[in-house]
Formats: C-alpha cells, sequence, structure tokens
C-alpha cells in the first residue's frame, strides 16, 4: 500500500478548539482520534469532527497546505 500524504484539520465544535495533522494514512489517522488511541491533545480537549482535509503529492516537513492554514492564506476562515 502507498501512503497518500494529507492535511487535515479537526474541532472539538463549532468555534471550539482546532488541531492541524499531516499523515500518510488520513483514513486510519481520523479513525484513531475519534476512538482515542493515541495520549495527547485531540484525546485531552475531546477534538473529534474532522472539518477540513486536503490530499497532496508532496512529503516535506512544511506542505504548502500546512504553510497556508498556519499563514491564514488558505480557504478562509472556518464557519
Amino acid at each position: 500500500m502507498t501512503k497518500q500524504p494529507a492535511m487535515y484539520i479537526l474541532a472539538s465544535k463549532r468555534n471550539g478548539t482546532l488541531y492541524i495533522g499531516v499523515t500518510g494514512d488520513l483514513v486510519k489517522r481520523i479513525w484513531e482520534h475519534k476512538k482515542d488511541l493515541v495520549e495527547g491533545f485531540t484525546k485531552r480537549y475531546q477534538v473529534h469532527n474532522l472539518v477540513y482535509y486536503e490530499l497532496t503529492t508532496i512529503w516535506s516537513r512544511r506542505s504548502p497546505a500546512k504553510n497556508r492554514s498556519r499563514n491564514g492564506t488558505g480557504p478562509g476562515k472556518l464557519k
């Protein structure tokens, strides 16, 4: 199975806490977040709702999608 790089954003609730992540297996990673299988931020703050994802072909420390999300030049404020 080949890895498909993806950037994703999770939210705890509407206007709640956001989490930005990058993974090679989006379906598996979202499942892990929803089931609280990994200790950390998303488990502590109950951040489980997928609100956005973007598949990419680039594997880098800083993908263009993650840069846009941090710089505020992405698709705009999530509503």
